[in-house]
């Protein structure tokens, strides 16, 4: 199995891969027979370097983590952790994984097998969503550090004039209504990137589809769930946004940052997007380049339903971290990851990062609660979260679906039914990417 996944990866040039540094460099010991745990993090603002000095002060000589920060984009994290994994480089103990990309690297066989023992521990008191996407084939096979969801943010005065309800679930037509109504914009993410995976498998799954039926086969043999009534509702959502122009500007090439600008600088009184926005705007009122007036109108719910009566299911984010199948120190790598995703930890690394933790409990510490007076909406989110398509083939799925669900505006009737022909040809080998 990891030899067909070396050769799907071997289409780099050498240079690219020398480039890249995909040499076996070995595991490390210090002096005294301590090992050295390598831990490739995806950027933060300092957490897991902080979790990683803590954690080796905590087990007492039995290791120590030094961490390699990954590359913003997390499909390039991806590619640089692949093309390592590839050449079986001993030189990664621990890694942090976007869930979405934890089936490719269990099929490849990169992961350390999870005993049974920490499997349990690992998904005790753990919201569903993200024991679902640490796990692949009904197995846990990386332990759930943190799990992000989008929630609906809303300018409280305007939710207010447009006679919305926040008490009850919102519908995205009645979010619709209520920006064209009032003259503003409803915030999205609508680039040519994961964020419109994002958003389009979140509306379909709350639609009750889902983007692969059958995520446990092979390219050829997938069976996608875009041509279907869920998939055409997802583009009737984005046609009534167009139609009804509250989009707002630059539509098309906005990320969550851009997003949560727009939302911030009353370009859109609605918006969907991660819980970081939050500390955003306090850290703008704090530092008086948003008027604290402007942060105090800030209002949050869960995410929109498809349709009255429908339970939505949010888009589920997050790190869960991976002990890798070369590691020459997978013992102490296991005891390394029980301390990182330890309740402290969690709760700490929320407070610190703005990163929810998928911890329940943790939503209970008094001081994640004063942080984030969000916090028991994002543990409603959490439970009802659903994961992107889980497969071993999610890079093909996920650019196939930016690529033809993009311009926002250019979405029609025959887009559901156009980009599963595209990505059916693309796993088929018919069509390349």
């Amino acid at each position: 199995m990891a030899g067909r996944w070396r050769t799907r990866l071997g289409i780099l040039s050498a240079a690219t891969v020398l480039a890249g540094g995909l040499t076996a460099c070995g595991g490390s010991s210090t002096a005294s027979g301590t090992p050295t745990l390598n831990w490739y993090v995806n950027p933060d603002n300092g957490g897991q370097a902080k979790i990683a000095a803590d954690c080796s002060e905590q087990s007492g000589g039995a290791y120590t983590i030094d961490t390699s920060i990954l590359p913003r984009d997390a499909a390039a994290q991806r590619e640089q952790l692949m093309r390592r994994l590839a050449g079986n480089d001993s030189s990664i103990d621990l890694m942090s994984l976007d869930p979405v990309f934890v089936p490719e690297t269990s099929e490849a066989g990169f992961l350390a097998k999870v005993p049974a023992d920490l499997q349990q521990q690992w998904s005790d008191g753990v919201v569903d969503g993200a024991v679902q996407g640490a796990s692949w084939k009904g197995e846990l096979v990386t332990a759930p550090f943190w799990a992000n969801t989008q929630l609906l943010w809303y300018r409280k005065s305007v939710a207010q004039a447009a006679g919305l309800d926040v008490t009850k679930p919102l519908t995205w037509d009645q979010l619709v209504q209520a920006a064209k109504a009032q003259g503003t914009a409803i915030g999205v993410q609508g680039q040519r990137a994961e964020s419109m995976t994002v958003w389009v498998n979140a509306m379909i799954a709350s639609a009750g589809g889902e983007v692969i039926e059958n995520p446990d086969a092979k390219g050829p043999d997938i069976r996608l769930g875009l041509e279907s009534d869920a998939g055409k509702a997802a583009a009737k959502v984005m046609q009534d946004i167009t139609a009804a122009g509250v989009g707002g500007p630059g539509i098309d090439n906005r990320d969550e940052a851009a997003t949560a600008n727009l939302f911030q600088q009353g370009g859109a009184a609605f918006m969907v997007n991660w819980p970081f926005v939050y500390a955003q705007g306090k850290s703008a009122a704090e530092e008086g380049t948003m008027d604290q007036a402007v942060f105090d109108d800030y209002g949050w719910t869960t995410y929109p339903a498809m349709s009255e009566g429908q339970e939505a299911k949010p888009p589920l984010g997050g790190i869960d971290i991976g002990v890798s199948a070369f590691s020459e120190h997978q013992d102490a790598a296991f005891q390394a990851v029980s301390c990182i995703v330890s309740e402290q930890n969690q709760a700490a690394y929320m407070v610190s990062d703005g990163n929810p933790a998928a911890l329940e409990s943790v939503y209970d510490d008094p001081q994640v609660q004063e942080a984030y007076p969000m916090y028991d909406t994002i543990r409603t989110s959490l439970q009802a979260a659903a994961p992107r398509p889980q497969t071993a083939y999610y890079n093909e799925v996920s650019q196939g679906i930016a690529d033809q669900w993009q311009p926002v505006s250019g979405v029609t009737d025959r887009t559901p039914g156009a980009s599963q022909e595209y990505i059916g040809e693309v796993l088929r080998g018919e069509k390349l990417l």
